[in-house]
């Protein structure tokens, strides 16, 4: 199945309400999981935030840990900041608009750099990946989680069956062009060494997602 592109920002009032809207538990908390396993910690960036939930469970769960989340899609940051501000932790989460591809932070700044599910918004990953890699410093944890395209249209409405059985029509057509979006894990790999994250590995974590990681050093 070849890889069919989506809009790059969901930036429309109605599309940002409909996905803050959308049940993220469990992938959510599976990221979250990972995040920890790779020894994540400190000072987090957070790439393509969304309505920012990630950022709120990740001050729950790692003690002193700040995240700073940047995004694309003004009213996407509209639904972070409201979330943001209802937490306990609003005082350890920044948002700021800024494009994935060029964020104009100085290198090393993190010690946890992460997005989740932004990639297949970006019709070239390359300039976003080695962002994501430039800000991140020496020994720190990097996680980079995606969905991953099926290799048939038939497995595509499968999973879209599978996971979204209960959403509403348009969510039910959000994931299923994310699905089509998406690239393969070998192409992941491929892309990932072009520009250098060679140290880096891909996982396939599930039925429709896969992570590029690599673990904190001691």
């Amino acid at each position: 199945m070849e890889r069919v592109l989506e809009p790059e920002v969901m930036d429309t009032a109605e599309e940002a309400a409909e996905y803050d809207s959308m049940d993220h538990t469990g992938p959510n908390e599976s990221f979250l999981a990972r995040l920890i396993e790779l020894g994540a910690k400190g000072s987090f960036l957070d790439i393509g935030t969304g309505p920012g939930h990630i950022p709120v469970m990740v001050c729950r769960a790692v003690p002193e840990s700040t995240v700073v989340g940047v995004d694309l899609s003004k009213n996407m940051l509209i639904h972070a900041e409201r979330h943001r501000e209802a937490s306990p932790y609003a005082d350890r989460i920044e948002y700021h608009l800024m494009d994935a591809k060029d964020l104009g932070l100085p290198d090393a700044h993190f010690d946890t750099v992460y997005s989740n599910t932004i990639l297949h918004h970006i019709p070239d990953p390359r300039p976003f990946l080695s962002e994501a890699y430039r800000m991140l410093r020496p020994g720190g944890a990097l996680l980079i989680r995606d969905l991953f395209r099926p290799d048939s249209e038939a497995r595509r409405d499968e999973l879209v069956n599978l996971h979204a059985a209960d959403a509403s029509p348009n969510q039910r057509e959000l994931f299923r062009a994310s699905l089509h979006a998406a690239f393969t894990p070998d192409e992941l790999r491929a892309i990932a060494s072009e520009v250098g994250l060679k140290d880096a590995e891909v996982v396939v974590d599930s039925d429709r997602h896969m992570s590029l990681q690599v673990a904190a050093q001691a």
